[in-house]
This record gives C-alpha cells, sequence and structure tokens, in this order.
C-alpha cells in the first residue's frame, strides 16, 4: 500500500512535525480546509468507535467522517483501513492529549436518547 499524499500539494513537506514511519499506516492524508472541523469525541457502539463529534456539534459516522476528512473538512486526522474498512487515524505529531484515543467518547444509545428527548 503506498500513501496517497496527491490532495497534499507540497507532498509529505508541510508534514514536517510528523514522523515519518507511523505515517506509513495511513492510506490518505488530506489537506485541511481552513475552515476544518476537528473531531472533539467518538461515538461508540458496543466499545467500537462508530461515529465522530465534531467541534460545530455534528454527529457523524465513521464512513461519513472519512468522506469529510477526504475533501479536506476534518483537521488533524488521516485516514487508514483495517481489514478492508476505513477510519480516521490522529496524525501523529508528538502530543498524546490530542490523539483520538484521548479524547472522551459518548455512546450511540445516548445519542438517540438525547435526540428523542429534543
Amino acid at each position: 500500500m503506498e500513501l496517497n499524499t496527491n490532495n497534499n500539494p507540497n507532498n509529505l513537506s508541510d508534514l514536517s512535525n510528523l514522523s515519518i514511519l507511523p505515517l506509513n499506516t495511513f492510506r490518505d492524508i488530506p489537506t485541511p480546509n481552513a475552515d476544518a472541523q476537528r473531531i472533539v469525541a467518538l461515538v461508540k457502539d458496543k466499545g467500537r468507535v462508530s461515529g465522530y463529534k465534531l467541534s460545530d456539534g455534528q454527529i457523524l459516522t465513521r464512513d461519513q467522517g472519512v468522506a469529510l476528512a477526504r475533501q479536506g473538512g476534518i483537521q488533524g486526522v488521516g485516514i487508514a483501513t483495517n481489514k478492508g474498512t476505513e477510519y480516521l487515524k490522529s496524525l501523529p505529531d508528538g502530543s498524546e492529549s490530542n490523539n483520538l484515543g484521548s479524547l472522551p467518547s459518548v455512546t450511540q444509545s445516548s445519542l438517540r436518547q438525547s435526540e428523542s428527548m429534543q
């Protein structure tokens, strides 16, 4: 598998803060737009990541998150693949605090309950 940096006009040069070795795990590293959102929480269903909550409050499924990131709508993430399933992964920058795994999580069932109360 080859890293796709076609969406990045500077190739890897603007990713100078990132370690090259972990970048091999990414299928694609999209260049974020100026108004790109951040992921602020993970949506989990039975302990597995099923979606993402963005800084503007949007809740996206995993597939919607990947599509939006690919369009440059989410910053700080790349697209990785596991067993044929694409998902978002934090870009390695030496800081643990902004890794997706360090973010709070909400459950799918709690989201359904809050939607039904509105």
